[in-house]
């Protein structure tokens, strides 16, 4: 709001010279002062732009029950916080004022510290790095410098830094990149270089954040860039002095120790390692954001622990969606209570008359202060997969803002606030490697430090660093052939390792896995996923009543196959209460999708909330209402559906190499080579165009000799086989699958791993058969004909009838398979055991019944007849007569080949590929799948429009009633008379 009334309006010369002359003090002048900044620079002042206060006012909280000064001399809501001081006088003081009330005034984005003559600007927004912007009077008659101040008035986000802490703290680690693997590849111990290379870092932190006086750290390195070799007695003499507290130099350096500066011990540096670590420094260590440290230093990590380690960077937002409902929310709520009693308190107490009740009053409304703030003085938060320290250094910070904000609310009401008492010993951490457990160590006292700072309070001192021995280096899930155990904390958190069931022996080692299986062999399925195994271990402490809540972070995958398990548990003996089924997330450079699971002892009476949506109950799948976990196999898909054919060798071929080896003689054994070559498809080749991929296919048990009767081919497979040395994982620790496909490799590596004969000989007497790719955006199914053979990433469903096609492409089975299913990274993934088999079709037409007992039923006529459009209508745009010929192949027996007719054709073909027509779903797509699910819902005697939960809730109904024993004879008998 600007100022017109030409009256008001003061010049920047007037309002120099009258407030250089001004004798004032900070009680007297500063709002006088401050109505002729809003007058000089246009601007409407408090008094005018808001007259009831409640966004822009002096004086911001002096109304408090306590009585007393304010948090603020000037306030505006998402502008600023102004405090004043008389001239001369320490501008310092005032910003500690501003910053310790920063939260009662709503983290304002900006702070500025005012004496009359001069303007000190702090810029506070979050995850920037700090600015401060002087002006004295003088410089306003500078257009530039009342630019700044009437942005401050009008417009702050014009004062916004531009650099970001996170940008900061990458800059660093690019500078500081690969030093730690260099001193590894030079032969020091990890341990020593990871204990040296933090101490370091925290140097350079500690001179910025000013513990380390006159950059003793920077002029250290300045002096050894030009001679290495003073480097080594420096350095040990400043780490020696942080030790104990003494002299570096002529330097004063304080005592910091807490077991990172437990001695001088350190490593030479080379001359360009000096100056890379000094081009480091030059940055603002002040402002580096701890939650990114691990990723300054992974390559120092140990490779063949780096598996187990949670050391890749976390982002930020994702740690507060565990944090805030497992550590603030709750510590809140509770405060919220005991403050609703203090207040009722207080206000007795201000309308008492006698002293001795005001007293009382006064005395048990401390005491109830007092209480909390006891309990959120020993509140711990353990993070028993720590890494670098991610959680714990955002845990320790909500705990430190809680205590501030119930500080600040309980002095308005009129009690005196306590100085801040949550430390590091707030957070207990188990992590199994040295390097990433000191570094959570620094990441903790850094937060700590910058918290103190940023809010105006002063930092411990004698020692500056706490020792930390609650951040423990050790395995977290097994101990000497036992559970380990955790200590009891109030909530557990963390990220714990994605590491799937088939990587472990592989990335851990043969031996540590079966101990690891064998140790928890009661307590979970063998195959589960390393990340399980943190899962169980929160989900007893919280049985056990060592801990309140807890939330972990898990891949996708957790709520589906052999994973889900832990959760059935976790949903059985306590509840979840907020989850997020699927978020993004990036590690090692891969996009996946997480799962966040919080879970606490039942209550009746608290809200859960399922991906940010409050809802009545959470399953063990992460979904809401219709609970799908309790779906059976289904005694009528048996024996239908298969796994395609894995290879363990170069064993497929393109088609011109194929068609070439077609077209020789027979060989010695008068058989021709087109008899062990079949066209080989992949989910590629459905979703998108066709590879043109052969496989070669011996004779199930055929032995080398025979083999190597078909010359090229042989000689082919014998030029181009695996190493099985090359199938081992570099550190060689190899899985006991993996060591069974070596071996085969080895000895048989002329036929797949899994050829698959049950589900050849089911299609080898089908005219057709139908496929769907295992992951894929989109559910699609197709049809295939022997002897075309599909990859194991191909789920064959022996069936030839358009009706069974029909139903499997309907709504009611792509419901159920998406909520059946797991997903891999973001793509759903569709399992013969989870999904083909629990599906419950209708009555009638289920897939143990050949497709002549239902030809008559008008149920099954409709469902083929849409079916049959919908594929028909796909075919012809995927490859439309005048763009493809047909081509026969080089030996009858064989599809015929679709070749675009000319390159303008290829091109327009490329693009037609089912992804993308399911991804436009044009109108006759869509209306011919609506045909489609009408026929399917009226087959089983439902509204076609039901919803997506009515249907789910029916199908599981259809499920369970055919999965008991009753349900199971009605069946039998049922497929009995069909076929009779």
């Amino acid at each position: 709001m600007t100022v017109n009334s030409s009256a008001m309006t003061i010049s920047p010369a007037q309002f120099i010279t009258k407030w250089k002359a001004s004798k004032l003090t900070e009680r007297s002048g500063s709002q006088t002062h401050f109505n002729d900044l809003c007058y000089m620079l246009g601007e409407a002042p408090p008094s005018a732009a808001d007259q009831d206060g409640s966004s822009y006012c002096f004086d911001r909280g002096v109304n408090k029950l306590g009585g007393g000064k304010g948090w603020a001399d000037v306030w505006k809501r998402q502008h600023f916080g102004w405090e004043y001081k008389s001239k001369g006088k320490d501008l310092d003081d005032a910003l500690v004022q501003l910053q310790r009330y920063a939260l009662a005034l709503e983290n304002p984005p900006l702070l500025v510290v005012c004496d009359m003559e001069r303007f000190r600007i702090h810029t506070n927004w979050t995850n920037t790095v700090s600015q401060t912007i002087e002006l004295t009077l003088d410089d306003l008659h500078d257009p530039k410098a009342l630019q700044n101040l009437r942005w401050v008035l009008a417009a702050p986000e014009k004062l916004k830094p531009g650099l970001t802490r996170e940008a900061l703290t990458r800059d660093a680690a690019q500078r500081f990149a690969g030093l730690a693997a260099d001193l590894r590849a030079r032969g020091h111990e990890a341990g020593a270089v990871a204990h040296f290379i933090n101490r370091l870092v925290f140097c350079m932190f500690a001179e910025d954040a000013g513990l380390l006086s006159n950059h003793l750290f920077s002029r250290m390195l300045e002096v050894a860039k030009g001679n290495p070799t003073r480097f080594l007695p420096m350095v040990r003499e400043l780490f020696g002095a942080m030790k104990s507290g003494g002299m570096a130099g002529w330097e004063e350096v304080p005592w910091f120790n807490g077991g990172l500066f437990d001695s001088d011990s350190a490593i030479p540096l080379s001359a360009s390692e000096i100056t890379q670590v000094f081009e480091a420094a030059e940055l603002d260590w002040s402002e580096m954001d701890p939650a990114l440290f691990g990723t300054l230093f992974e390559g120092g990590l140990d490779p063949d622990k780096r598996s187990q380690l949670g050391a890749h960077y976390t982002d930020g937002d994702k740690i507060r969606m565990i944090v805030e409902p497992v550590v603030v929310q709750p510590l809140l709520a509770e405060w919220e209570i005991e403050k609703t009693r203090i207040s009722s308190i207080m206000e007795n107490l201000h309308k008492s008359k006698s002293l001795s009740s005001r007293n009382k009053y006064a005395k048990e409304a401390r005491n109830i202060f007092r209480e909390f703030l006891e309990r959120l003085w020993t509140f711990r938060v353990l993070d028993p997969a720590c890494g670098s320290g991610n959680f714990l250094y955002i845990s320790l910070l909500a705990l430190k803002d809680i205590e501030h904000r119930i500080s600040i609310e309980a002095e308005a009401m009129g009690l005196q606030r306590e100085f801040p008492r949550v430390g590091p010993e707030a957070v207990l951490g188990i992590e199994i490697n040295p390097f990433a457990a000191e570094l959570a160590r620094v990441s903790v006292w850094i937060g700590e430090i910058q918290w103190m700072q940023r809010n105006g309070f002063g930092v411990s001192r004698n020692p500056i660093l706490r020792s930390l021995h609650t951040i423990e280096c050790r395995d977290a899930v097994i101990d000497n052939g036992l559970v380990a155990a955790w200590p009891k904390a109030d909530v557990i958190i963390g990220n714990p390792p994605f590491l799937g069931a088939k990587l472990m022996k592989r990335r851990l080692g043969v031996a540590y896995t079966d101990e690891l299986r064998s140790v928890y062999k009661e307590r979970l399925a063998g195959f589960s996923d390393l990340v399980c195994y943190w899962f169980e271990r929160a989900r007893e402490q919280v049985l056990a009543g060592k801990a309140h809540r807890a939330g972990l972070v898990a891949t996708s995958s957790i709520c589906g196959g052999t994973n889900r398990p832990v959760l059935d548990k976790i949903s059985t003996d306590l509840e979840i209460y907020n989850a997020w089924s699927k978020q993004p997330w990036t590690i090692e450079g891969a996009r996946v999708e997480v799962s966040l699971i919080c879970f606490q002892a039942k209550t009746n009476n608290k809200p859960i909330f399922l991906d940010g949506s409050q809802v009545l109950a959470i399953n063990s799948d992460l979904t809401t209402g219709v609970n799908l976990t309790k779906a059976k196999p289904q005694i009528h898909n048996s024996g239908v559906s298969f796994l395609g054919i894995q290879k363990s060798g170069p064993h497929d071929v393109n088609g011109e190499i194929a068609r070439a080896w077609m077209k020789l003689p027979s060989n010695p054994n008068k058989i021709f080579n087109h008899e062990v070559l079949k066209p080989y498809k992949n989910g590629d080749d459905l979703t998108s165009r066709n590879r043109d991929r052969w496989i070669i296919d011996f004779p199930i048990n055929c032995d080398e000799f025979s083999i190597s009767l078909f010359e090229d081919i042989y000689k082919y497979l014998l030029n181009s086989k695996y190493d099985p040395e090359s199938l081992k994982d570099t550190r060689g620790l190899v899985e006991a699958r993996q060591e069974s496909r070596d071996r085969h490799a080895r000895d048989r590596w002329w036929e797949p791993y899994w050829p698959r004969p049950e589900m050849r000989a089911r299609i080898q007497t089908l005219p057709r058969y139908i496929v769907t790719t295992e992951t894929s955006e989109h559910r699609i199914f197709i049809w295939l004909k022997y002897p075309v053979l599909p990859d194991k990433n191909l789920i064959v469903i022996a069936r030839d009838d358009d009706t069974t096609f029909g139903i499997l492409h309907s709504r009611f089975h792509e419901l159920w398979a998406l909520r059946l299913g797991t997903s891999l990274e973001d793509r759903p993934r569709y399992t013969s055991t989870t999904t083909f088999s629990t599906y419950p079709f209708p009555d009638g037409l289920t897939p143990d019944l050949p497709a002549y007992a239902y030809s008559v039923d008008s149920r099954a006529q409709e469902i083929a007849k849409a079916s049959k459009l919908l594929n028909d209508l796909r075919e012809s745009w995927l490859n439309p007569s005048e763009l493809v010929e047909r081509v026969p192949e080089e030996v009858p027996g064989f599809p015929d080949r679709l070749i675009p007719r000319d390159d303008k054709a290829a091109a327009i073909l490329k693009k037609r590929t089912l992804t993308n027509l399911y991804n436009e779903r044009p109108a006759w797509l869509a209306n011919a799948h609506r045909q489609l699910d009408e026929a399917v819902a009226a087959a089983y005697g439902w509204p076609a429009d039901l919803s997506d939960e009515d249907v789910l809730s029916r199908l599981l109904a259809l499920n369970i009633a055919r999965s008991s024993p009753a349900g199971m004879e009605v069946a039998i008998a049922g497929r009995e008379m069909e076929m009779a």
